[in-house]
């Protein structure tokens, strides 16, 4: 992809990170899945996920950022 800026270990660590983000509410007791916090970890999750997906994170273009190989 010629837009691509998120590397392989990059989006290995987003992938986690989004199934651990995904995970909290049902993990942690004190924290309801339609709670606040829920939510914005679940919508944290998809950001994460998707960034990892397409290759792409937008804060990385804003600030120039690379962490794959150029093509």
């Amino acid at each position: 992809m010629k837009f691509a800026n998120v590397g392989s270990a990059d989006r290995m660590i987003r992938l986690i990170l989004g199934v651990i983000f995904a995970a909290i509410p049902f993990v942690v007791g004190s924290i309801e899945p339609a709670s606040t916090l829920g939510i914005v970890s679940f919508v944290a999750a998809g950001i994460m996920v998707v960034t990892a997906t397409v290759k792409f994170c937008p804060i990385y273009g804003i600030f120039g950022l690379r962490t794959s190989p150029k093509s």
